[in-house]
């Protein structure tokens, strides 16, 4: 219809141009509706961002409204994803090189709510106009695959915990109740063994009688691990801070630092802000951690604690000098009874993940074999600060 109008607009009277652009009208409505009417997300914008056009599902997802159109930034609303397509931000109208033609992504947005969507993004055109000042126009495609995310993940979690499930309670029903028995008998040979006269025979017995009673302590340990790996007592959540969390959890292990030669340094960059949670379960998870990079290093190794926050979360990163983890084992560090360590259980990362995701949390791990690991555990401050850039900022 655009195409007839400026054919024939020299031949057009006014009645008949009247009626065109209602024509146009109308049929701009029509596809406002179907595009409105479209559960995903449509943006349209130049290689600078600008936003020239979005519909309804779009505006919902990150946060539009109608009057943005022409001044909205498209990548300072979806933060992180210039840098993933490599797109240059400084480049201005015009610059067409930095935006790649077609693109998919699957990313996190936390505004104005959290949710993971995947994205397609493809250039509709290298046209300029005559003065080669109009960036070519791209469309982004977007979908909301929260549910699908969620859905997957308590599925694959599901199928994990009911796996666990089924053997730690068979393992209890099994030696939990001969284990309970052989240690009060135990405790029997050992009131016995007090009465009794110091010789090399008693002296002997009584030292593989502490044996049996700390082997049994270990198992009972194990039991108790696997049940903590299903049944997770509910957070009780209150105000906390984590570094003071990390200094209680460091009371408990100075003594076989000191003993071990490890020295653990502490840095954070400001005052950390309070977070939400159960003090007893993130006590829990740095003790795993620190433990963790202990047993992971020799005598005289050196554990560094760096902690920091944004506008969103507390971060605190654990660094040791130790061995090192193999690139095949870290994708299954938090499968359950996966172990490098003699005589370890195979539940305690499991359990700080468990932990970590009961508060809205995250964990990262990274290592390099022979020079050490660093684990990264973010956590969501009690109040977030979010915003939208204005554009040009």
């Amino acid at each position: 219809a655009l195409d007839r109008v400026r054919g024939r607009r020299d031949d057009l009277d006014h009645a008949n141009l009247t009626i065109l652009a209602q024509r146009l009208a109308g049929e701009r409505d029509l596809l406002e509706t179907v595009f409105n009417t479209i559960q995903e997300g449509i943006v349209v914008m130049d290689s600078a961002g600008v936003v020239a056009y979005s519909n309804r599902a779009a505006n919902n997802l990150i946060g539009l409204k109608e009057s943005d159109a022409g001044k909205a930034v498209f990548w300072k609303l979806v933060p992180g994803l210039a840098r993933s397509l490599g797109v240059r931000l400084d480049g201005g109208r015009g610059n067409n090189s930095g935006v790649t033609p077609v693109a998919s992504r699957e990313v996190e947005i936390s505004y104005p709510e959290p949710r993971h969507v995947r994205l397609h993004l493809s250039r509709l055109n290298d046209d300029t106009d005559s003065n080669g000042d109009a960036p070519a126009r791209y469309v982004v495609i977007l979908r909301d695959i929260t549910a699908e995310k969620i859905s997957t993940e308590d599925l694959i979690e599901s199928e994990r915990v009911n796996s666990i499930f089924t053997l730690a309670a068979g393992v209890a029903h099994e030696i939990g109740n001969p284990l309970n028995s052989i240690n009060i008998h135990l405790q029997i040979i050992q009131r016995k063994l007090e009465k009794l006269k110091v010789t090399p025979d008693t002296t002997r017995i009584r030292d593989s009688a502490g044996i049996c009673a700390k082997e049994i302590g270990r198992l009972d340990d194990i039991i108790r691990h696997f049940l903590e790996a299903i049944r997770p007592a509910p957070p009780d959540f209150q105000d906390v801070h984590l570094l003071s969390i990390i200094a209680e959890v460091f009371a408990l292990l100075e003594t076989q630092c000191e003993d071990l030669g490890i020295r653990v340094t502490v840095s954070t960059a400001q005052e950390l802000p309070v977070v939400s949670g159960d003090r007893n379960q993130l006590k829990q998870v740095f003790f795993n951690l620190l433990k963790n990079a202990m047993e992971a290093m020799d005598r005289g190794g050196k554990i560094d604690i760096a902690a920091e926050s944004d506008d969103e979360f507390v971060t605190v990163r654990v660094s040791d000098t130790g061995a090192g983890i193999e690139r095949d084992s870290l994708s299954q560090m938090f499968d359950p009874f996966f172990t490098t360590k003699q005589g370890g259980h195979g539940l305690g990362m499991m359990v700080v993940m468990r932990i970590l995701r009961t508060h809205g949390g995250d964990i990262g791990v990274e290592s390099v074999p022979g020079h050490g690991t660093t684990v990264t555990v973010r956590f969501p401050q009690k109040h977030r600060r979010i915003r939208l850039l204005p554009v040009g900022e």
